[in-house]
């Protein structure tokens, strides 16, 4: 199972909440940003990308995988689905 949503990250005290969130996780996460595509468990790989924008995660996980970690970044979640 695969669902997409897009984030906001805004400092790096964020951006360490959501990879310790996303490293929590026994599933695949990823962040997308344009062409790239970054493991959400990777600290440098975050932020080697354009942070000053909302960027979509996907997360390939089971629906419980899923829900536990929408409920542990909820706060940086801005948007469902692909709108980009």
């Amino acid at each position: 199972m695969m669902e997409k949503f897009k984030i906001m990250l805004n400092s790096i005290n964020d951006v360490k909440q959501f990879v310790a969130a996303a490293s929590a996780r026994p599933c695949d996460i990823d962040v997308v940003s344009g062409r790239y595509i970054i493991d959400a468990k990777s600290i440098m790989g975050i932020f080697s990308i354009d942070l000053s924008k909302p960027v979509s995660v996907e997360v390939h996980g089971t629906s419980e995988d899923l829900a536990a970690f929408k409920a542990d970044i909820e706060q940086f979640i801005v948007g469902e689905g692909d709108d980009e």
